[in-house]
């Protein structure tokens, strides 16, 4: 009897998916329907945030777990050289003519500009607290002046040194033990140990508010997922690193980024954070993803840039049929650009797509439909229809909301960093060392969005952190630093 279940189950589960095929056939044959992407009821909307009731559970989470210790500016079109940013300090130096002026009168200046660096500067700051006593009373009553929170209590590297050290190893993408040698160079003695130290220090300063963007990220109603190797030292293999991932999620309405690291790239990997998800998730074609955007209250969205490549993939197998799908594809593109250049709010996008990207799509469908007979399935092109095709429900659904993006882009943007990075520090000496640069990467990546300083965000950050009351502590987010200074 039991057995008998499991192959009805087995059966019906056949059943919903071969219906699921026929019905996607049947949409790229006979195209899709305006009305199925406008004001449908179980389509989620957006933007949308956390319930009270999730940020109520968030902060009770946050507090039984968490002991607190305390425009890029857009390039005009120009012909020449950009003028130098007027918030620089300038030094002027006057150069008259040689030789006798007296009979003379000045009629104009010419004024050169020249960009100039000094070297970073290293300095002691110095605390000095006077201590008052009652008079006649040296012992009770003993008042001194407090020191404000410091990152590293009873520790020497202030918050402009430890915040350095960090934007160059995370950012420019310098290792430690080059950056001592800066440090050699001034004659201060630092241990490689003290250095790894500092840095290790600091981050568990940031932990605090990475769990919150950890938790802030679980409640957004769009997500952007990818992944990326990191090669980790900690392996119970002699000799061999493990191969890490690091996990990154974008939300593309108020650009936030999460960097998650996870030992493995299989199913557990997103599950610390796509567990629960509801709403909006895009993605490559990772099978990972594709089990968790067939879930209920997911709607799944494909990367129309993915399925360009596989067509610029086909174009030395099937020249004729590879350009005409990335006709399609620019077509769709050129809907986009419009929408940018025009400025267009997020209704207004998705009208214009319903009415200029949907025909696309659909004559789009019923091409590859017919075509896909007429070619081998193996070949680069079959193998290019076959990815377009199997997700061809994915790749539509961003019709669904005028916020919705039409590829992945914006995440892989976002990852950019981390290659560079490897080809300069190779691994990371521990999976805890991983963690640490994931939670540093996603802030990083948010300065970046938001196109802040990330060196300033940073030290305004560690000089607030421990003085920085529990409830306010997203006070100290990359996206509100602007709100701050």
């Amino acid at each position: 009897m039991e057995q008998a279940e499991k192959t009805i189950a087995r059966y019906e589960r056949q059943v919903s998916y071969l219906e699921a095929q026929v019905a996607q056939l049947q949409r790229m044959l006979f195209g899709q329907k305006r009305e199925r992407f406008e004001g449908n009821p179980d389509q989620t909307s957006l933007p949308f945030g956390a319930t009270e009731q999730e940020k109520q559970d968030q902060e009770a989470h946050h507090e039984e777990t968490i002991t607190y210790v305390r425009k890029k500016q857009s390039r005009p079109n120009h012909k020449g050289r950009l003028p130098l940013p007027d918030h620089l300090p300038v030094e002027e130096i006057e150069i008259h003519p040689e030789g006798d002026l007296s009979g003379m009168v000045c009629i104009g200046t010419e004024v050169t500009d020249e960009l100039e660096l000094e070297p970073a500067r290293f300095y002691i700051k110095r605390y000095i607290r006077y201590k008052y006593a009652p008079k006649g009373n040296t012992i009770d009553g003993v008042a001194i002046g407090q020191l404000p929170g410091r990152v590293i209590d009873k520790g020497i590297p202030g918050p402009g040194l430890l915040a350095t050290i960090l934007v160059d190893k995370y950012m420019d993408h310098i290792p430690l033990y080059r950056q001592r040698q800066r440090f050699q160079r001034e004659n201060i003695p630092i241990a490689q140990s003290t250095l790894d130290g500092w840095a290790g220090q600091a981050m568990d300063r940031l932990e605090i508010l990475y769990d919150h963007l950890v938790a802030d990220t679980k409640t957004q109603g769009y997500l952007q997922a990818d992944e990326t190797p990191i090669k980790v030292l900690e392996n119970r293999k002699k000799g061999s690193c493990h191969q890490g991932w690091y996990w990154v999620y974008h939300n593309p309405i108020n650009q936030s980024v999460l960097f998650d690291y996870q030992p493995t790239r299989g199913a557990p990997g997103p599950k610390r954070i796509l567990d629960g998800f509801k709403g909006y998730l895009q993605t490559d074609g990772y099978g990972v993803y594709q089990k968790i955007g067939a879930r209920k209250d997911v709607t799944h969205l494909g990367c129309w840039a993915h399925a360009r490549r596989e067509f610029e993939r086909a174009l030395d197998n099937d020249r004729e049929r590879a350009e005409a799908a990335l006709s399609y594809i620019q077509g769709l593109y050129a809907v986009e650009r419009d929408a940018r250049e025009r400025n267009l709010s997020a209704h207004q996008r998705k009208e214009l797509r319903l009415e200029e990207s949907l025909p696309i799509i659909n004559q789009m469908g019923q091409w590859i439909h017919g075509q896909m007979k007429k070619v081998l399935p193996k070949s680069q092109i079959g193998k290019a229809f076959s990815y377009s095709a199997a997700r061809w429900e994915a790749l539509s659904c961003y019709l669904y909301d005028g916020h919705l993006e039409i590829d992945n882009n914006l995440v892989e943007n976002a990852i950019r960093p981390v290659a560079l990075g490897r080809k300069n520090y190779l691994f990371a000496g521990s999976h805890k060392a991983a963690q640490r640069a994931a939670m540093i990467y996603s802030f990083f990546a948010i300065c970046k969005k938001q196109e802040i300083n990330s060196y300033q965000w940073l030290r305004h950050t560690l000089e607030n952190i421990m003085d920085t009351k529990y409830n306010n502590i997203r006070n100290l987010y990359p996206q509100n630093f602007k709100d701050n200074m």
